[in-house]
């Protein structure tokens, strides 16, 4: 497979996550949830959802609209190992804060290896 086409599945991979982090309010049913917490932890929260949204439609549209750009250049293929990394990260944050032995979690898993490799594949070549 050409690099070119591990950065447009990698910006479908981001554009899922961005539709799946706008679920989340109704997903965990934050509006009731989230009234436990204090004003301040409520509006942590989903601002930094809100911008994670963000972030994910910023690299879905550079990996959409530039893969040439990312594969063949310096600063994307900087950009490309930092979005990997952000996937190790995360999935590395998936065992230390939500170890629960269950599909929908190995499922999450998956997805998160899924978008390290995608991220990493153009950088191995």
């Amino acid at each position: 497979m050409q690099d070119t086409h591990f950065i447009l599945l990698a910006g479908v991979h981001s554009l899922a996550f961005a539709a799946f982090h706008a679920g989340f309010w109704k997903l965990f049913d934050w509006p009731r949830d989230l009234r436990a917490n204090s004003v301040a932890t409520r509006a942590v929260v989903q601002i930094l959802n809100l911008r994670l949204i963000y972030v994910f439609l910023g690299i879905a549209a550079l990996c959409l609209a530039f893969p040439d750009e990312l594969a063949g250049s310096a600063l994307g293929r900087a950009l490309l190992a930092g979005m990997a990394l952000f996937w190790v990260g995360r999935t590395i944050e998936q065992w230390v804060f939500l170890p629960y032995n269950t599909p929908l979690v190995h499922r999450l898993t998956a997805a998160f290896v899924a978008g390290a490799g995608l991220f990493a594949a153009p950088l191995l070549t």
